[in-house]
């Protein structure tokens, strides 16, 4: 039945079809765009003022490295709206292949990848350097939201829908985490999100949860680097030392907490960061740190408060107002990634998770990740295209 009102005959009066309307003339979600636009200029200024010890070290100049940066986030946006204009359900078609490509370059990284700040997580074709987890990450994301809306007809049965879930899920997760155990972490609990909201079966969900823990005990146990990690983190919640301010596994998150403890609730100013020159890696997995000491408390919040609005325009309107189930679990793992790296990033400078080394989108710097995240937001933009609600508007 066709909805009736004052606007019912809008489709005739524009002389287009509904789909046209639908398509054509509904834009993308603003506020998330103003976001994402917000968290980039934000990432400049903190870059600039985090790299300056690291261009001195490499005989470069910091102009130059945040120059790199802004062509990086440039491609990050072009990226974005390219992506906003590809209908997802187009996307979704070629899921299987991403895939299949995903896990190809996930083992040819394990065996000839390159090695940087001691993990191998690069793959280097042809002069250039990626990384295959956030490719997969994407192609994980897309085809799990494929699969769950397919198979939502039967989607209590183990065989038929459960089995290919859990396979893709286990395998690209336990290829990601051999080399980059937080990655996969995060990527694991995502997807056990969405297929909760997928409606699989709690007990389904239960086995997946211990086969995930089950997972990350071994390859903790394979890692001294990781178990360092935990064990400092345990450490500096019972007692911090000292004696660890200058050496030692709890040197990264000391150096961290001084940085934010100098802040106080307004900064010390932009560009006036001391801590920078200490702490390893403070334009990409520390950044929050630095934020915090230049912008202070205040500055800091309005990070989060970022990321907040970003999960509250994801979730709660696009996942929620998507035209269908495929859009609604694409638009909530695309979400949940980009701001639970947000968070575990800021997590890891304030203590509150163990070093895990994850960048913090469209604010750290980076190449590959950042791409991506772009991608991911185009994706997002595309879905707050289609409005369920507007659709009934004109199918009633």
């Amino acid at each position: 039945m066709i909805y009736t009102s004052p606007h019912s005959n809008l489709s005739s009066v524009l002389g287009t079809s509904p789909e046209d309307i639908d398509t054509r003339n509904q834009g993308s979600d603003r506020i998330l765009l103003m976001a994402i636009i917000i968290l980039m200029i934000f990432g400049v200024l903190a870059v600039y003022s985090s790299i300056a010890f690291f261009a001195q070290s490499n005989e470069t100049s910091a102009f130059a490295l945040v120059v790199r940066h802004m062509v990086k986030l440039g491609i990050a946006f072009f990226v974005m709206l390219i992506a906003s204009k590809v209908n997802y359900h187009t996307l979704a078609k070629f899921s299987r292949i991403g895939m299949v490509l995903s896990l190809f370059m996930l083992v040819l990284v394990l065996l000839f990848g390159t090695e940087q700040f001691g993990a191998k997580r690069w793959l280097n074709l042809g002069g250039f350097s990626f990384q295959p987890s956030t490719v997969a990450t994407v192609a994980l994301l897309l085809h799990v939201s494929v699969l769950l809306s397919e198979k939502q007809e039967y989607i209590k049965d183990f065989k038929k829908a459960f089995v290919p879930v859990m396979f893709w899920v286990t395998v690209t997760c336990g290829l990601i985490g051999i080399e980059d155990f937080s990655s996969a972490g995060i990527l694991m609990s995502i997807c056990l999100v969405m297929m909760f909201i997928g409606r699989v079966s709690v007990i389904q969900l239960g086995s997946m949860v211990a086969i995930a823990i089950l997972g990350g005990t071994l390859l903790l146990s394979q890692s001294t680097n990781r178990q360092d990690r935990v064990h400092q983190y345990m450490e500096q919640i019972k007692n911090i030392e000292t004696g660890k301010f200058l050496t030692g596994s709890g040197y990264q998150a000391q150096q961290a907490h001084i940085a934010i403890a100098k802040g106080e609730l307004m900064g010390v100013g932009i560009g006036k960061s001391s801590q920078r020159d200490f702490l390893p890696a403070p334009y990409n997995d520390f950044i929050f740190a630095i934020i915090a000491e230049e912008y202070g408390m205040m500055g800091a919040m309005a990070l989060i408060v970022l990321f907040s609005l970003i999960l509250i325009r994801g979730v709660v309107y696009i996942a929620r107002k998507a035209e269908d189930t495929l859009g609604s679990l694409l638009a909530i793992g695309c979400t949940l990634t980009i701001v639970l790296y947000g968070f575990v990033n800021a997590s890891v400078a304030s203590g509150l998770l163990p070093v895990t080394g994850l960048p913090m989108p469209f604010v750290s710097y980076g190449g590959t990740s950042m791409m991506f995240a772009g991608l991911m937001v185009g994706i997002l933009l595309n879905i707050s295209k289609h409005d369920r609600d507007r659709r009934q508007l004109f199918y009633g």
